[in-house]
């Protein structure tokens, strides 16, 4: 049965190497191989403020093979990993802002067996307990079917530009939650 856990700076490594995998093999039918590629290489990996908040979160199996990671943020950085990040990452006010959801990515051998479900839900009870009563986040598009179907909402479509001008269509999504 898969249990989720906190992630810890020991588990990077082995994050990193499920982000590109699931990167690269569950955009297949969303994004063409090079914006595949780009968003991979340039956007998604580990935000290590996550880890450090102790709101990123691991799905092992029982024999401790990695299978999804996944967290939430009380802080403004809506999406990217540490190399894309510049400078202060704010807190964000629970009573006025969304908590952001970020970096769910799920072992392509694992796809489609509610492991992203299971980490929604855990992320959005910590959200909730946390004192916020919305969610937000920045989908790719093989995210946005998981998250219509968990009850979250299209509020704007915007591409990004990636380098060699890559265009990487991604959609901002919200849900609002009971704290």
């Amino acid at each position: 049965m898969p249990t989720v856990r906190l992630a810890t700076p020991a588990d990077i490594p082995a994050m990193e190497a499920l982000i590109a995998r699931s990167g690269i093999e569950l955009s297949e039918g969303f994004y063409t191989k090079r914006q595949a590629q780009a968003v991979t290489q340039h956007v998604f990996g580990v935000d290590t403020q996550l880890v450090a908040d102790q709101t990123y979160f691991l799905i092992e199996d029982d024999a401790g093979k990695l299978l999804a990671c996944g967290g939430w943020s009380k802080r403004s950085t809506l999406f990217g990993a540490d190399r894309t990040k510049q400078g202060a990452d704010p807190l964000l006010d629970p009573a006025t802002e969304p908590a952001r959801i970020r970096a769910f990515f799920v072992d392509p051998s694992a796809a489609r067996q509610g492991l992203g479900r299971l980490l929604l839900t855990h992320c959005t009870d910590a959200a909730a307990a946390g004192g916020f009563h919305t969610l937000e986040l920045a989908a790719t598009m093989p995210g946005v079917p998981l998250y219509l179907a968990c009850g979250f909402e299209v509020a704007e479509r915007f591409e990004i530009t990636l380098p060699d001008q890559v265009q990487v269509p991604l959609a901002r999504m919200r849900k609002s939650i009971a704290a």
